[in-house]
């Protein structure tokens, strides 16, 4: 087995920063075109898979044919099922709120404080959380156990998130939900299935890029900053302080897990 090939991987970062750069530049021509900036969660699945493309294209003659196979795909059909899930859920929407709000504060165009504020930081999150993706398609050696374990939990994240999405999407399509809280399926074991999912998508693929301790020390902040991200910033905790006024949500929070998925507790 040849060493971690540093110099090849050194000019993958900057065409992986150059392909999710293009992807949000080209999602901000979109919004601007048609007013509404929503659309670009729908371009976050799609940067990664950008960067897994455009890495698997730069990584011929350096990594396991194997393993750049799979995290490719793997990242691919993360990403692309993201996309349609929430391009679906937002058509026919106005602006989100969330950013509606953020907007409202901007000192100057509305459009270039989007442009520095959520397109260029989401290009930047996308280039550290995707490292794994990059790092592990250099990895010479071939796949072994550690790889197995990773796409195992990778399967079990694309799961959650795919049946917790569409659990929620059937729920709220049923007129007579309307102001209730959804604690049926998944979202009874925890109050946040997609993130729980995401959660374990990266750390699978983490461990499938694990199997070079360079790789691994050069990917470990991805799985780290998206923990962060899910738990502590613009996931699960900004989500439940939008939630919190809602009925019956105190109630829920009592007997669902925060997270990490378990049977609900029985409340008095």
């Amino acid at each position: 087995m040849t060493g971690f090939p540093w110099g090849a991987f050194a000019a993958n970062l900057a065409w992986a920063a150059a392909a999710a750069l293009a992807v949000l530049l080209v999602t901000f021509a979109v919004a601007v075109r048609k007013g509404v900036h929503r659309v670009v969660d729908t371009a976050w699945g799609i940067a990664f898979a950008a960067v897994a493309l455009v890495t698997y294209t730069a990584s011929a003659g350096h990594g396991d044919s194997g393993r750049r196979i799979l995290v490719t795909v793997l990242t691919a059909v993360w990403g692309l099922r993201l996309a349609a899930h929430i391009a679906r859920r937002g058509r026919g929407h106005g602006e989100d709120p969330r950013y509606e709000a953020m907007l409202a504060k901007a000192p100057g165009s509305r459009n270039l404080y989007a442009l520095r504020m959520v397109y260029l930081l989401q290009g930047a999150l996308v280039w550290v959380v995707s490292l794994p993706v990059q790092a592990a398609q250099y990895v010479p050696g071939p796949l072994t156990g550690v790889a197995a374990a990773g796409t195992a939990l990778w399967a079990l994240g694309l799961v959650f998130e795919a049946v917790g999405d569409a659990q929620l999407a059937r729920f709220k399509a049923d007129p007579a939900n309307r102001g209730r809280i959804m604690d049926r399926g998944l979202w009874a074991w925890t109050r946040h299935p997609n993130y729980f999912g995401d959660f374990c998508v990266w750390w699978g693929l983490f461990l499938i890029a694990c199997e070079s301790g360079a790789a691994a020390a050069v990917s470990v902040v991805s799985p780290l900053v998206m923990s962060f991200l899910l738990i502590r910033g613009s996931g699960k905790q900004l989500l439940e302080r939008h939630m919190e006024d809602r009925p019956g949500y105190a109630q829920y929070v009592a007997r669902t897990s925060g997270f990490l998925p378990r049977p609900p507790r029985r409340t008095t």
